[in-house]
């Protein structure tokens, strides 16, 4: 069954190119982002890679933990980090999973119960495991978003979408479409009119259902 919002996220034993632990342990105590990959040595995922490692400071500001994952072996994640580090020209300290067993893929529902590895297995033959999973410090699944093969992923935009759930996490607001970090955002529905007044001030009422605030602080 597909993992859906607000599940919890399974807890497995993983290895990974910097040594063995449990997924929750992993994840850590804070917000964590699980971004899968089907092949090391592709020319996407490595353009990928380097994007995220070149994010570190912004995912520390977040208190965020990222965590690679590609259905190939440790030994072959740490010969790929020496491309993605070569090609972004920063270090790739994140860990990376190896999911050589597809426990994981399958676990996440990126791959049917009776896949397999192919001993002459070319990219497409995992291309579903192409997602990016942000996840609470609860451990439920807060997001998630699937990208085929020939579409980089935009890592900013997982960024804006991370700001929008730790701030929605925090204060009963959410956030309108395009929305980016200091900008207003939307009081919830399950939030009086008077309530709203008094936790966030004066508000805008756009429409009846649509009351537009500055964020929280």
């Amino acid at each position: 069954m597909a993992l859906r919002i607000n599940d919890p996220i399974p807890n497995l034993e993983v290895s990974t190119d910097l040594g063995s632990s449990n997924l929750h342990d992993l994840l850590g105590d804070g917000w964590a982002i699980l971004f899968s990959h089907p092949k090391d040595f592709t020319p996407v995922c490595t353009t990928e890679f380097s994007s995220v490692a070149a994010l570190a400071d912004e995912w520390d500001k977040r208190n965020t933990r990222v965590i690679g994952l590609s259905v190939d072996s440790a030994d072959e994640h740490r010969a790929w980090k020496k491309d993605i580090e070569a090609y972004g020209g920063v270090p790739a300290v994140f860990p990376i999973i190896a999911d050589d067993t597809l426990a994981v893929a399958k676990a996440f529902d990126m791959l049917p119960a009776e896949a397999y590895l192919p001993a002459d297995r070319v990219p497409a033959d995992t291309a579903t495991v192409r997602s990016v999973f942000i996840i609470s410090p609860q451990k439920t699944l807060a997001l998630s978003m699937t990208y085929p093969m020939t579409v980089g992923r935009n890592f900013a935009e997982v960024l804006r979408a991370l700001d929008a759930l730790q701030l929605t996490a925090e204060h009963p607001v959410a956030t309108p479409a395009n929305w980016s970090e200091g900008e207003e955002v939307v009081v919830a529905l399950s939030v009086s009119d008077k309530d709203a007044v008094n936790q966030f001030g004066v508000f805008d009422a756009r429409l009846p259902y649509l009351r537009m605030v500055e964020p929280p602080k």
